[in-house]
């Protein structure tokens, strides 16, 4: 694909960025003078960007193919000689349909947040990181270079650590911001190296001069220097996306206002490692190893956030193993090369609109029921909030790979393609997913049974065991400001996947960017059906434990497995034993090192300096005498030393 000069609609493709850093300045600058406007000044400027997105995605369709790929250059960053650093936009299928989800649901989500923050006193400030958050995953996504695109990816990281400790004052979420912003630096150090590598190497970090000189063969390295910067990138979109092994922070992330976890999890920061890889398709195409590295690391995530999921009781924090398992299937079909890119990004975009309905939905079950998250404390809730079951009913099958809803086409594309890799290592990768499906079967009909199915584990005038602030629970339907985004994601969580899938439209759109499978998948595969088997074996299963007996109020203690799983597969413990005590050891060694060596040695040798000058200063007594006798011994030493070397 050919990029050229953005021209006539597309000249204000900036605007994209302008509407959301305009929010954010006004609300931040504006202080407590915005706090009667600010929330509705903080969705006007995301729905903004919206719209423009719109205009600039039917403009792209209105041109050829082999044309939809539009630059703007906008300022000069770091002119420097030998050194040109842009800031530049790239408009091309890919980025748009980023755009598209992140204004689109990051809209709807700020809507949703109208109602439920109504009653903080900080909801201004609320506003202004939610449109920092849209702006800079909108500057990740659009830049036409890899430091343009590492400018936006630290503002999301920044972004992310002010939403998720916006209530700072619970040690909780104070503690949950530091987790996910030093997790993040890891992982960023991996994208830092790898643009720093490709520098060294191509003189440039401008996608197009990369991509074209990794695909001519003409690095110095061969393919080391390609497979390390694959390897790079994948760290770096490990952190971003929380796959294994960077994945412990995202389930302290739910600490945050719920809207803040459907924004993370649907629409921006999780999806931002999927974009890096597929963006760079070029390098890991040319790099085997690499793009296996990506395959694996999305097959192990995927099973590791399903069975996180299956043994959560916080809502939030299921739904938040569920998106690292979600992301997981994406990270797979990413390093599927070719056969797996479209289902990847397909996947991701429905992705956004049944993952951001469900964390809604809990927001809004929680919004009911006390801010209580525990599913132990919840049941029966169907008939109290009708509008909240029916679209977080809707988001469940769409998850589950039900057909004709959404994450049925798109997830199966990704398990047919790996199943069509052939080889040992397709049939295990196929394999992964297919499990994965039946777990996220199991953990999702979980939720759906202890929810809003059983008995009612919340009745009376007295407070549940453990119920937050030991108040009684009275479960009520949310505003409608809260149900009506809901409603619209419950829509796209039925449909988005057949109109991006059906007569390949979306396959189409992509491929100038990404290229296309080998073959067209049918809508019937023979991995799709077993995979579907196995998701109706995991919602028996889920019924039969959950849906049949009632549930207790008070956990189980379970298996070793169910243990682990609580602790989410000792992610922490392994992090903290691999990365941080590590690290702490080699602070203390060289703190020792500095203390004992190299203060040692200078200290030591001003001490040797000063006590032989003390020792010394006892010969000069200031008689004449005693340097006459000095002198005199030193004569006849030196005397009978010429006589002894003589004889």
């Amino acid at each position: 694909m050919t990029t050229l000069a953005a021209t006539g609609v597309l000249h204000a493709s900036w605007l994209l960025l302008a509407f959301p850093v305009f929010g954010t300045a006004v609300l931040l600058l504006g202080g407590r003078r915005t706090d009667k406007w600010g929330h509705l000044l903080g969705c006007a400027m995301s729905l903004a960007s919206f719209a423009y997105g719109v205009i600039a995605f039917f403009t792209l369709l209105g041109y050829p193919a082999a044309d939809r790929s539009r630059d703007l250059h906008m300022f000069s960053w770091i002119p420097v000689d030998g050194f040109q650093a842009n800031i530049g936009i790239l408009l091309d299928p890919l980025s748009i349909s980023f755009v598209l989800l992140i204004t689109g649901v990051g809209s709807l989500i700020h809507i949703y947040s109208i109602g439920y923050m109504a009653h903080d006193t900080e909801r201004r400030r609320f506003f202004a990181y939610l449109n920092l958050f849209i702006a800079a995953m909108l500057l990740l996504v659009l830049s036409d270079n890899y430091l343009g695109l590492y400018a936006g990816w630290e503002g999301v990281g920044l972004a992310s650590y002010l939403l998720i400790g916006f209530w700072q004052h619970r040690p909780s979420a104070a503690v949950a911001a530091k987790k996910a912003f030093i997790a993040n630096r890891v992982g960023d150090a991996g994208l830092s190296l790898a643009i720093m590598l490709m520098f060294a190497e191509f003189g440039t970090f401008n996608f197009g001069p990369v991509f074209h000189q990794m695909l001519s063969g003409s690095t110095s390295g061969g393919t080391g220097i390609t497979t390390a910067i694959g390897l790079l990138l994948l760290l770096g979109a490990c952190g971003k996306s929380a796959q294994v092994p960077l994945q412990a922070w995202l389930l302290d992330a739910m600490e945050g206002p719920t809207p803040v976890s459907a924004l993370i999890h649907a629409a921006t920061m999780v999806t931002a490692g999927v974009y890096l890889i597929v963006r760079s398709n070029p390098i890991f195409n040319v790099s085997p190893d690499a793009q296996l590295a990506v395959a694996i690391v999305g097959a192990v995530t995927l099973l590791v956030g399903a069975i996180i999921g299956c043994a959560k009781d916080d809502i939030k924090k299921s739904l938040a193993g569920s998106t690292m398992s979600q992301i997981g299937y994406m990270t797979l079909g990413a390093g599927l090369g070719p056969a797996g890119y479209v289902f990847a990004i397909a996947h991701l975009l429905v992705h956004g609109f049944f993952k951001a309905g469900l964390f809604l939905g809990a927001g809004s079950v929680m919004h009911g029921m006390n801010d209580d998250v525990n599913m132990r404390r919840y049941g029966g809730l169907a008939r109290f909030l009708p509008v909240t079951f029916v679209t977080f009913g809707l988001g469940y099958l769409a998850i589950i790979g039900i057909p004709p809803f959404s994450g049925f086409w798109t997830k199966d594309g990704i398990i047919e393609a790996a199943w069509d890799k052939g080889g040992t290592t397709g049939y295990i990768l196929a394999a992964c997913a297919i499990v994965g499906a039946g777990i996220t079967a199991f953990y999702m009909s979980r939720m759906m049974f202890m929810t809003w199915f059983g008995r009612r584990r919340w009745e009376g005038e007295e407070a549940p065991e453990g119920a937050p602030e030991g108040k009684a629970y009275h479960p009520h339907e949310s505003p409608a400001v809260m149900t009506w985004p809901m409603v619209l994601l419950a829509i796209g969580s039925v449909g988005a996947g057949a109109f991006l899938m059906l007569g390949q439209r979306f396959m189409n759109f992509l491929k100038p960017v990404t290229g296309a499978p080998a073959t067209p998948h049918g809508v019937w595969s023979e991995p799709g059906i077993i995979a579907l088997v196995l998701v109706v074996a995991g919602l028996g299963i889920a019924w039969f434990m959950y849906g049949r007996v009632p549930v207790p109020s008070i956990a189980p203690r379970g298996s070793f497995l169910t243990a682990a799983a609580r602790k989410d597969l000792y992610g922490d413990a392994f992090n903290e034993s691999v990365l941080m005590r590590p690290g702490q050891w080699l602070t203390r060694l060289s703190v020792y090192f500095d203390s004992r060596g190299i203060d040692g040695l200078v200290n030591g040798l001003a001490a040797f300096v000063g006590g032989s000058s003390g020792r010394l200063r006892r010969i000069q007594t200031g008689y004449a005498r005693s340097y006459a006798l000095s002198m005199l011994l030193g004569a006849v030493l030196l005397v009978a030393g010429l006589l002894v070397v003589r004889l």
